[in-house]
């Protein structure tokens, strides 16, 4: 039995074919596609919630999106959310593609690998151009690699990248300053930070600046998650703003910290031990558990986080298909 395409009504559209994963299990898996995510929630859910912080990128963009949805933005026609399920119905994996930017990446939770493939096959044969695969590993990897079987290239990583949950909270040495949240007037700072951050991120990892292909939230955006208190800045003893942290809301009892920015005049003077610390004690506060990603080729993030006393979970990475 070959694993098969569904939309969410789990109407078969396509069959693709595929080994040893019926070696594994009694049946092939079933891909059901969603392009509602409330009403990927309700059939994913009980899957993200039993381990929310590996699921923490799905979960809070999903949640991010019906947040939208209620303030009347209309997702894009052409975003998807991907549940795949055993023979016995059960969910073993999730994935999106729902990323505002080019070109637009697949994001995979683990999965099966035959489950990761037969995605490839399923974008290949519906015409869905797919140049760069994000998540976990090795479904990421599993279906870029079956991408390039199917259409020429090779692939490419783009960034390692790790996620940590926080365990004992660790206080960093005290700095001068104190973490204040950010109002709608820092809203032109604050696009100015989030847009600056990947390209020194990218810098700082040895990189060309710009290479990596992220999300900048609009203006909108930018003002709903503040006006939700999601985004501090550290102030220093003259009250000026020299750094910024942001976080998402609680998904699943899990809050993802991120960006996390310090312009390059301000770095090493402490001002992001001392954001992330204070901003992961708040969180903590509200009762959620604490995650965040770094990117392995950043030895001085990875030791900041460490050094707080953040733990590795699973090691991700963004792939893309290099014609």
């Amino acid at each position: 039995m070959a694993p098969q395409v569904g939309d969410a009504a789990g109407n078969r559209y396509g069959r693709t074919a595929t080994s040893g994963y019926r070696a594994r299990m009694s049946g092939a898996p079933t891909l059901h596609f969603h392009t509602d995510p409330d009403e990927f929630l309700a059939a994913a859910g009980d899957h993200l919630a039993a381990n929310p912080v590996v699921g923490t990128v799905v979960a809070t963009v999903a949640h991010r999106q019906l947040a939208r949805q209620a303030d009347g933005v209309a997702p894009p026609e052409d975003d998807w959310w991907l549940v795949v399920r055993d023979a016995s119905g059960a969910v073993v994996g999730a994935g999106m593609r729902t990323a505002p930017f080019a070109p637009r990446p697949p994001f995979l939770l683990p999965m099966p690998d035959e489950a990761a493939e037969a995605l490839a096959r399923v974008c290949h044969e519906r015409g869905e151009e797919v140049r760069a695969v994000n998540g976990a590993l090795p479904a990421a990897r599993r279906c870029a690699a079956e991408v390039t079987r199917l259409g020429g290239g090779r692939v490419d990583v783009a960034q390692h990248t790790r996620l940590h949950e926080l365990g004992d909270l660790v206080e960093p040495a005290r700095v001068p300053g104190s973490l204040v949240v950010a109002t709608e007037d820092d809203v032109d700072l604050a696009a100015e930070w989030f847009a600056a951050f990947m390209a020194d991120a990218d810098e700082q990892a040895g990189r060309p600046r710009g290479v990596s292909a992220h999300e900048i939230p609009d203006r909108d955006e930018l003002l709903r998650r503040i006006r939700g208190g999601r985004l501090w800045f550290w102030t220093d003893e003259n009250g000026r703003r020299v750094h910024l942290t942001a976080a998402n809301p609680p998904s699943f009892g899990v809050a993802r910290i991120g960006p996390v920015y310090t312009p390059p005049e301000q770095r090493g003077r402490g001002w992001a031990s001392n954001a992330v610390a204070e901003v992961s004690r708040l969180l903590r506060a509200e009762g959620a558990r604490v995650c965040l990603f770094t990117d392995q080729a950043n030895p001085t993030s990875n030791r900041i986080y460490a050094n707080l006393g953040y733990r590795p979970v699973v090691d991700m990475a963004n792939l893309v298909i290099v014609p």
